[in-house]
């Protein structure tokens, strides 16, 4: 309760001494519009570079953030300066009236510097497709406490910047946008093993969403109980719709399959009934 009245006393000692001139508006208007027109500058600037292919979406958007951040702090710095309030008197005070306020609020500034470690660090950046608390979602945007992504179901979720930084996160697209995928099936034994590899790496180079640079090829996995178990691996960059991928080589696969007559198996059980003589 101290600090608060201390706060509160200091705050109100200033403000009785504030004194603004036309001068110190005029002044403070010019300040608002430089950095308003710095900032339209910079964004224009960096658009330019991503469409060069210079600079990736992540890397504009955290310069346009940090620069954002700086300009208010220096903006605010300039203003109460201008005046005629200390801000050091502000900072100490507000450092006071925290500390009066107590831990309750310990998590917001937890998701203030976690907010700036992902514009600096960028683990996690604009456009990077990710998987935390078992959902996938591309960042749409990383705010001052809080982020946001879209999930593959046109979901927003809001997510605090401390969880990206202190629980596991999959980063999908972290520095290198080609993930290898699988597909596995099963065929019926007797089926000629080569003509079914053919066939899975066939479907798979037919896919436009399928990555030329790595080529996709099929794994013999397993003599399992009821069929032949192979595996399709494949390399895509379009990690968000992966799963419409996916579908689109089953439907292929099982088309190819049809024509080349090779028989997808299903669960079989043979029972046994034995019949034992009737007891006289």
């Amino acid at each position: 309760m101290n600090n608060i009245k201390s706060f509160l006393e200091t705050s109100l000692l200033n403000l009785e001494k504030v004194q603004i001139t036309t001068w110190d508006l005029f002044t403070i208007v010019l300040a608002l519009l430089l950095v308003f027109f710095v900032f339209r500058i910079l964004r224009k600037v960096l658009k330019n570079q991503e469409q060069r292919g210079t600079i990736d979406e992540g890397k504009s958007y955290a310069i346009l953030q940090i620069t954002k951040y700086l300009l208010i702090v220096v903006v605010i710095t300039y203003i109460l300066d201008t005046i005629g309030i200390d801000p050091t008197i502000i900072i100490a005070s507000s450092a006071a009236l925290l500390v009066g306020v107590g831990l309750g609020i310990q998590h917001i500034f937890n998701d203030i510097i976690s907010g700036f470690i992902l514009l600096f660090g960028r683990p996690v950046s604009i456009g990077d497709v990710i998987e935390v608390d078992e959902e996938v979602g591309r960042v749409t945007e990383i705010g001052f406490r809080r982020s946001m992504i879209i999930t593959r179901d046109d979901i927003n979720m809001i997510i605090p910047n401390s969880k990206f930084v202190s629980e596991k996160v999959v980063n999908w697209s972290f520095k290198n946008r080609l993930t290898r995928f699988h597909l596995t099936l099963g065929v019926a034994y007797g089926s000629d093993t080569e003509k079914v590899r053919r066939i899975l790496e066939e479907a798979a180079i037919e896919h436009p969403e399928v990555s030329k640079e790595k080529q996709p090829f099929a794994r013999f996995l397993d003599f399992a109980d009821s069929q032949l178990t192979f595996d399709l691996l494949f390399w895509s960059d379009n990690i968000f719709r992966i799963e419409n991928i996916l579908s689109d080589l089953r439907f292929s696969v099982d088309k190819k399959f049809r024509e080349n007559n090779v028989r997808i198996p299903f669960p079989q059980q043979d029972v046994y009934i034995k019949e034992t003589p009737d007891k006289k």
